[in-house]
C-alpha cells in the first residue's frame, strides 16, 4: 500500500471529507488530492512535504512517524544517493570534455604540406635555370640590414599580456519565499538545506557550480554578476549547472 492510499484510508477512518481536512490543515484541496494519489511533486520539496504530513497525521489521529517513514522510503530525495540524483540531471562537477580532432585540422595540414612542396619546387626550378652567378650575389649587406627589424620593433615580454583564468560566482537570494537548496562547487557539496525568505547565500568556484532548487520562483539567482530570469515556477524543482 502506498503512502497516498494510507493517507486516504486514515482520512476516511477519521470520518473527514477532503474539504474538511483541507480547512483544518490549511492545505489546498488540490494538493491533498494529489497526495492521496501518491503524488508529492508540488509539495515544495522534502521539508515542506514532511510538514504537511505531520499536520495531516495530527488531524486524522495517526502517528506522524508512520507517514514520515513511508514518505522517506517512497519519495524522499535525501534517501537516494545525491550522486545518482545529480548525474542524471547533469549537475555533478563537469568532467573534462574529450575533444575530438576536427576533419578541418588534417585537411589544413595537408594543404600546408602541398603549398610548401610547391614553393620548394618553384625555388629549385628557378635556381637550376639561373646560370648567372651575379644573381646569387644580388643580396648585399645593406639589403639585409634594411630588412632586419630594428630593436624598437621587437616585442619584449613586458608588452605581452597574460590571460588569467576565470572564476564562477553565484548568489541565491530568497526574496519571495522559502526554498530547499543543494549546492555543489567544483565537485564538493557546500550546503544542503532550507533557504528561508530574506536569506542570501554567495558561492564561488573555479570550474562549475551545480544547484538543486525547490520553489525557484521565490529566488533571485545572480550568475557572474548578472541577475537571471526566474529558473522555474512556484513549488517546482530545478537542477542547473553554472560555469
Amino acid at each position: 500500500m502506498t503512502l497516498g492510499q494510507v493517507i486516504r484510508d486514515a482520512r476516511i477512518a477519521a470520518r473527514l471529507s477532503i474539504e474538511e481536512l483541507s480547512e483544518s490543515t490549511s492545505v489546498r484541496i488540490g494538493l491533498l488530492t494529489e497526495m492521496e494519489e501518491n503524488n508529492f511533486f508540488h509539495c515544495g520539496g522534502d521539508t515542506y512535504a514532511r510538514g504537511h504530513l505531520r499536520n495531516i497525521a495530527n488531524k486524522v489521529g495517526v502517528d506522524p512517524l508512520v507517514f514520515i517513514n513511508l514518505y522517506n522510503e517512497e519519495h524522499s530525495l535525501e534517501s537516494r544517493a545525491i550522486g545518482d540524483l545529480l548525474v542524471e540531471n547533469n549537475v555533478m562537477s563537469v568532467p573534462v570534455e574529450k575533444k575530438s580532432i576536427s576533419w578541418k585540422v588534417p585537411a589544413a595540414f595537408s594543404l600546408s604540406v602541398l603549398f610548401l612542396f610547391g614553393v620548394v619546387q618553384i625555388v629549385m626550378s628557378n635556381q637550376s635555370s639561373d646560370s648567372q652567378p651575379v644573381a646569387a650575389a644580388s643580396a648585399t649587406p645593406t639589403t639585409e640590414a634594411s630588412v632586419a627589424p630594428s630593436p624598437s620593433t621587437i616585442p619584449t615580454p613586458a608588452a605581452t599580456g597574460s590571460v588569467s583564468g576565470g572564476r564562477v560566482t553565484l548568489t541565491l537570494s530568497a526574496v519571495r519565499g522559502n526554498s530547499y537548496i543543494d549546492v555543489i562547487v567544483d565537485g564538493t557539496r557546500v550546503i544542503k538545506g532550507s533557504l528561508f525568505q530574506g536569506d542570501t547565500k554567495n558561492f564561488e568556484g573555479n570550474r562549475a557550480i551545480s544547484v538543486y532548487l525547490s520553489n525557484p520562483a521565490g529566488l533571485d539567482v545572480t550568475h557572474d554578476g548578472e541577475l537571471l530570469p526566474p529558473l522555474g515556477g512556484q513549488n517546482e524543482e530545478v537542477r542547473r549547472t553554472f560555469r
